[in-house]
């Protein structure tokens, strides 16, 4: 994929590293060191396992380098790319001891966030033709959410908001609390300041009416059928964004998309897509460092 940027190293760093001393505890990697000689190098490979979609290479080599500087790594497919199965992600070289000892981590970043962008592609690709977005939420595992919204642009997606502070959303317990619809976006708009975007969510067709004169920047469309949200695309006719929500998969987002909607969010994307398979496979264990 053209023009993805992950994350800098130095918002990655301290995720990976505090992953790292997890696994490592009090006294280090007992197997290998007690295993593989001190001097003993390796070449390796990042193999996928299965056919999907790359991210998290970044993340894959900081793990190791933060283990041993000296340990190198190519990326032959990068994140973005759709990898076949048995296809080489990467070569890792180096230090063996340092290469198996950050091995786990490094896997574990590489396949949950190549399992998230892998599900991200299959729903953009089952909405080609059509012009709605295919965008992520804030459904995502505590202290992963950057790495995890990223993946979802790995694989071809959108990023919704990063958290509470970056936009105003009105759900339903907010307007329920607030006393409607229209007091919960008037007192938004005294609050917004004027980069503050405002979405509020509707469940049904007359509350969608109700915002539609207070002029919110864009309406979550949620949990309604196929015919509502062609209905609704109709009633707003270009004044906001809408967004469809609530339990999309591959095989309804078509339907959904054809109706006209500018976004359809996806919480599963990152709460519950599988991992891709990928593995660590050894090409060399002969030469000395």
């Amino acid at each position: 994929m053209t023009n993805l940027s992950p994350p800098p190293a130095i918002m990655l760093e301290p995720l990976v590293r505090a992953v790292l001393l997890e696994d490592l505890g009090r006294a280090g990697d007992l197997t290998t060191d007690a295993i593989v000689p001190k001097d003993r190098h390796a070449t390796t490979v990042l193999s996928a396992r299965q056919a999907g979609t790359v991210a998290g290479l970044d993340l894959a080599m900081l793990a190791f380098r933060l283990i041993d500087q000296d340990v190198e790594m190519t990326v032959h497919r990068a994140d973005g790319s759709e990898v076949a199965q048995g296809e080489v992600i990467a070569s890792v070289s180096g230090p063996a001891r340092s290469i198996l000892t950050a091995e786990r981590t490094a896997l574990n970043f590489l396949c949950h966030l190549s399992g998230i962008a892998t599900a991200t592609a299959s729903v953009v690709a089952a909405i080609h033709g059509h012009n709605a977005k295919i965008v992520c939420t804030r459904k995502t595992t505590p202290g992963l959410r950057a790495v995890e919204k990223y993946a979802v642009r790995a694989g071809g997606g959108c990023n919704h908001r990063f958290g509470l502070d970056d936009a105003i959303l009105i759900k339903d317990n907010h307007i329920a609390i607030a006393g409607g619809i229209r007091p919960a976006i008037e007192r938004a708009r005294v609050s917004a300041g004027h980069l503050v975007k405002i979405e509020v969510e509707v469940d049904t067709l007359a509350q969608l009416d109700e915002a539609l004169p207070l002029a919110p920047d864009a309406v979550l469309l949620d949990n309604m059928s196929v015919e509502q949200l062609r209905q609704a695309v109709a009633m707003v006719a270009g004044r906001a964004i809408t967004e469809a929500s609530g339990r999309i998969t591959a095989a309804t987002a078509p339907a959904i998309a054809a109706t006209g909607v500018d976004m359809i969010s996806i919480g599963w994307l990152t709460h519950s897509a599988p991992i891709l398979d990928i593995g660590l496979d050894y090409r060399e264990l002969d030469r000395p460092v």
